[in-house]
């Protein structure tokens, strides 16, 4: 896949709101198929693109990534046999390859850009609208009229206030400044949706009287306990644009918490030690459990020699049987064997030179 087709990909995720993650070529030591800058694209269900190797470091590749985007955090991943100090910054596996190359890479995840819903047609609400978009946030708004709204030029504007309306949308956080414009219902819908959190700009004695409404109308202390109020910080606000300025950072907040959070849960999932080498995925057969091999064949995936003699991992194509070092090279070259036969030509041209 050349780099303006991965570019292309990455903006059509992008405007599908998909996470992904690139993974660029650091450092490559032979014998290895890939090159410093080479670069791939994962998306969130281990979907594959581009070349950064072999089939050996695949899997190890697609389940990094895949930990990168479950937390919104980068990392640098070492495969490699070679000893060495173990860096605090960096994720050490071990290359399955009998190669023993060496690839060095940085994975940097691309998340969707949260959704927001605000909720109100006051001139809070407006301000709000504009600022959380200046901000970076993905804003959608409703109101039990919406002509106020319709020159924001929303991606998503709703009459009335609907629980399952809101979760079609799936909403990070919910920002209710109806301000005395059916308050209850609007507080409401924004509970009983799946949004994380609900912040609501009320003073604290009306914030106390809707928490009453709401415990009336069965919502329940779990659920509750997703309310905050003040929806942000204490700036001293007294105009509408000013109480939307500190609606809008308490969204900043929750956003950058819930980042936080979900990096936290990925690394206790992992149980890593800092400076721990993390076992290698699915790998191929090591350099200690393969003999010599008799006679010389590389593997047109890797590069890597293999014993016909021996080799567990065969396929016929094209009239020729094609031998691999491990399952992950023979699945790789399915995929693409007009390919990678043309590349296994030419390393053998290049040895004859």
């Amino acid at each position: 896949m050349s780099t303006e087709t991965l570019l292309q990909l990455e903006q059509r995720l992008i405007e599908e709101a998909q996470p992904f993650a690139v993974v660029t070529v650091i450092r490559a030591a032979p014998p290895t198929s890939a090159w410093v800058g080479a670069q791939a694209l994962v998306e969130g269900d281990g979907a594959l693109h581009g070349w950064i190797g072999g089939g050996c470091s695949r899997s190890i590749v697609i389940e990094a990534a895949r930990q990168t985007i479950r937390a919104g955090q980068p990392k640098r991943v070492r495969i490699s046999n070679e000893p060495g100090r173990p860096e605090a910054d960096v994720e050490a596996h071990a290359m399955p390859c009998a190669s023993n190359g060496t690839l060095e890479l940085f994975i940097q995840p691309t998340l969707p850009t949260p959704m927001v819903l605000i909720l109100g047609a006051t001139p809070t609400a407006l301000e709000a609208c504009v600022l959380a978009q200046r901000v970076g946030l993905r804003v959608g708004a409703a109101a039990s009229v919406t002509a106020p709204l319709a020159a924001l030029g929303l991606p998503w504007v709703m009459q009335g206030f609907d629980a399952a309306a809101f979760d079609q949308t799936e909403p990070q956080s919910i920002l209710v400044a109806t301000q005395g414009d059916n308050d209850e219902d609007a507080l409401e819908a924004a509970l009983r949706s799946t949004a994380a959190a609900v912040l609501l700009v009320a003073s604290e004695r009306k914030a106390d009287r809707l928490r009453d409404a709401m415990r009336l109308r069965g919502i329940t202390p779990e659920r509750l306990a997703a309310l905050r109020s003040p929806a942000g910080p204490h700036i001293h606000a007294r105009t509408p644009q000013e109480i939307a300025l500190g609606a809008v950072a308490g969204l900043v907040t929750l956003r950058r918490e819930l980042q936080q959070q979900a990096a936290a849960a990925e690394v206790d999932a992992l149980h890593l030690v800092s400076g721990e080498t993390v076992p290698a995925l699915s790998p191929c057969e090591t350099s200690a459990s393969i003999e010599t091999p008799r006679a010389r064949y590389l593997n047109p995936v890797c590069g890597m020699a293999v014993d016909p003699a021996s080799a567990k991992h065969v396929i016929d194509y094209g009239g020729e049987r094609v031998y691999f070092c491990c399952d992950g090279c023979k699945l790789e070259f399915e995929r693409a064997p007009d390919k990678y036969l043309a590349i296994a030509q030419g390393r053998a041209q290049l040895e004859k030179t």
